[in-house]
């Protein structure tokens, strides 16, 4: 099993980057978003790898991030979904912009990326929607999730709508509004159906 791979990026496109390490070229097939985060190359990197072995195929899929690789993992989890479906739906989003559509259902905005259909986008919001939490899809977004879009959650689950649904509410929200990033905004709009005046 290969975890990662660190050596020197001899070439990068937007779906594929080879690195040479030891004296072996590794040919990674990539998302846009680990291509962004890439450095020249010639310098060095290191791909966090998922190995995908086939009747007929065999190949390294490599990743910038924890984030991406375990959001791979997981959409390949979903029946209809292989790797090059997961790597489209990468490319065509970000962690955060998949992780609140995901958690709010927002089958349509997934759909939407090329090479989604319908049931798919369905498909995988039904079966990961309780593998992702709001909490999560706001830390890949790179935003101190964790504060105010907690605080909103426990201050809904005081009021009594219990947690998996104030979890639900705030993610619906952020989903409409990723712009939000004070508690008081996010509990409003939560409380009147997430709707900015």
């Amino acid at each position: 099993m290969i975890a990662y791979v660190r050596g020197q990026l001899v070439e990068k496109t937007p779906a594929i980057a080879v690195v040479e390490a030891a004296g072996v070229g590794y040919e990674f097939t990539i998302p846009i978003s680990t291509y962004d985060r890439l450095p020249p190359a010639g310098s060095e990197a290191r791909l966090l790898a998922v190995h995908c072995v086939r009747e007929d195929d065999e190949t390294l899929y490599g990743f910038a991030t924890t984030e991406e690789k375990t959001m791979f993992s997981k959409l390949v989890s979903v029946s209809g979904v292989g790797p090059k479906i997961a790597i489209a739906i990468l490319s065509g989003s970000s962690i955060s912009e998949l992780s609140f559509a995901i958690a709010g259902g927002d089958a349509k905005r997934i759909a939407a990326i090329k090479g989604v259909g319908k049931k798919t986008a369905e498909k995988i919001c039904v079966e990961l929607r309780d593998k992702v939490s709001v909490l999560e899809a706001r830390g890949a977004a790179g935003k101190p999730a964790s504060s105010f879009v907690r605080d909103a959650v426990l201050a809904l689950d005081a009021l009594g709508f219990g947690e998996e649904k104030a979890s639900k509410m705030v993610s619906d929200v952020l989903a409409a509004n990723p712009s939000v990033s004070d508690t008081e905004t996010l509990i409003k709009l939560s409380l009147s159906g997430g709707k900015s005046k």
